[in-house]
């Protein structure tokens, strides 16, 4: 019998595939990118990862007495992910601007939307649903973050307390993907399975559109 995490990745390919392609994306990998782009990234990145806490204490909030094994994990990783806006705002400040600012600031509308549709997978749709973003933004970190923070450093020339943010992703976000593989794994219904699929593919193309967002440098 396969595992249900294995066939996610394979209904989500091509989702990833085309999320992978964005040109943002892949100038930040190669640390071709500004410092003011960077600074953009960190901004759209405070304003989502902000509700990162709210959102899972709403997921479990909402989850039946069959998945009591699921909130007791999200609880877990609720302690883990708690206070990584600061971590942000922290880079914003060490890149030399204004942190307080984008504390105060509104977001993207793409990031607007992105957070929007996450809410409302959780407080209308199947919660379980959440689990697709889990997918996209630590699936996305384990891949990439590491690599992009050493290409924009060595590019920018900006201090290591710049990259705070992408550099504990990349590390803490593999053993988060082991956890959130068991996870799925256990995971038998087959309209919570389908709720985790759908929504990965939405949150591909949403966060794909975060980082269409941001400025494209020359």
């Amino acid at each position: 019998m396969s595992e249900f995490y294995d066939a996610l990745l394979a209904a989500t390919q091509p989702a990833r595939a085309a999320f992978m392609e964005t040109a943002q994306l892949q100038r930040g990998v190669r640390g071709t990118i500004s410092r003011d782009t960077y600074v953009a990234f960190l901004t759209q990145a405070y304003h989502h990862v902000k509700h990162t806490v709210p959102l899972l204490m709403g997921c479990g909030s909402r989850l039946d007495e069959s998945l009591e094994w699921l909130r007791v994990g999200l609880g877990e990783y609720i302690e883990e992910e708690m206070g990584h806006q600061e971590w942000i705002l922290n880079d914003i400040q060490a890149c030399g601007a204004d942190a307080e600012a984008v504390r105060r600031g509104m977001p993207n509308a793409a990031t607007e939307l992105m957070v929007a549709y996450a809410y409302d997978t959780v407080q209308r749709n199947n919660p379980v649903g959440f689990f697709g973003m889990v997918l996209v933004l630590e699936g996305t970190s384990v891949q990439l973050a590491t690599h992009a923070a050493g290409a924009i450093q060595s590019a920018l020339g900006l201090p290591d307390q710049a990259f705070s943010y992408l550099r504990s992703h990349g590390s803490l976000d593999e053993k988060h993907i082991q956890s959130y593989r068991a996870l799925m794994n256990r995971l038998s219904r087959p309209n919570d399975q389908q709720a985790v699929i759908h929504c990965a593919q939405l949150f591909y193309q949403l966060y794909g559109d975060v980082f269409r967002s941001l400025p494209l440098d020359a």
